[in-house]
């Protein structure tokens, strides 16, 4: 436990965020709910936190447990200033998204290295009157935390495309297939709701930040007809991978950090 003002927060050293269909992590033990007050607001749930492999770890479905919060109105900076507070280095952040490309199939499972924002009116920042944050996102993400999730993967022999570039919109609606195209334009590989500004916001964070997403269907581009039930049965079998991934992922990752992510502000406010 340590201080935070005058209120004692729980500690852990890896976080997790549930994307869609991950309402709860299943692999923790020793487990606490605990809430954490925010300058921000509520977070999603409370948080789940318990130890995994000899880690401490943090759990918190980013829609809240029964899936009520929809993208656009999920509390990203309350979130990611809970999880600072707990003391947390490394984010590991599972989304389910729509393919813009053929080779990225439902079932597969894709390790983002860009994004394209389109969001319009989110809180993208924790930089506010008084305090300018221009943060760095040349690469979004840490290497060290992509690196640690594709040998957790290659522990599981699950297979993962690498390097691809993901599209954020505001949703919650589905793009129109003039979108779909236009965003296919950009040779970009998948399409989600929740990336940003959440990779950002880690960064600003000075947190380790690194996001794996599972395709659930073919964006809208396609034109292949997708029932409810195909989708659900697709991330029926994702979630069950993102789990065996999850349970390799904290003996993948080194107690000491290696990477820029901790001084990222050093060269960022004014």
């Amino acid at each position: 436990m340590r201080v935070a003002g005058e209120i004692l927060v729980e500690q852990a050293e890896i976080g997790i965020f549930g994307g869609t269909g991950i309402y709860d992590s299943g692999l923790l033990k020793e487990v606490k709910e605990i809430t954490v007050d925010t300058p921000y607001g509520k977070t999603s749930d409370s948080i789940t936190v318990g130890v995994f492999e000899g880690r401490k770890i943090a759990f918190m479905p980013r829609h809240g447990r029964k899936h009520t919060i929809p993208p656009h109105m999920i509390n990203y900076r309350a979130n990611i200033w809970a999880f600072k507070q707990m003391g947390i280095t490394r984010i590991i952040a599972p989304s389910a998204v729509g393919s813009l490309k053929e080779e990225h199939a439902p079932g597969d499972f894709v390790l983002p290295n860009q994004f394209i924002d389109f969001t319009k009116s989110r809180k993208l920042s924790f930089s506010e009157e008084g305090r300018v944050i221009h943060i760095s996102v040349a690469d979004p993400f840490c290497p060290g935390a992509q690196s640690a999730i594709l040998r957790a993967a290659d522990a599981q022999k699950i297979p993962v495309h690498r390097d691809c570039t993901y599209v954020c919109i505001e949703g919650p609606r589905f793009s129109t297939k003039a979108e779909s195209k236009f965003y296919r334009s950009m040779n970009a590989d998948i399409i989600g709701m929740t990336l940003v500004p959440e990779c950002q916001l880690a960064r600003e964070a000075q947190i380790c930040y690194a996001s794996i997403s599972t395709v659930t269907d073919y964006d809208v581009w396609a034109e292949k007809p997708v029932t409810a039930k195909d989708v659900l049965e697709t991330l029926s079998k994702n979630v069950a991978n993102t789990k065996k991934i999850l349970t390799s992922i904290p003996n993948e990752i080194p107690h000491t950090r290696g990477c820029s992510c901790a001084k990222a502000l050093e060269e960022a406010e004014f």
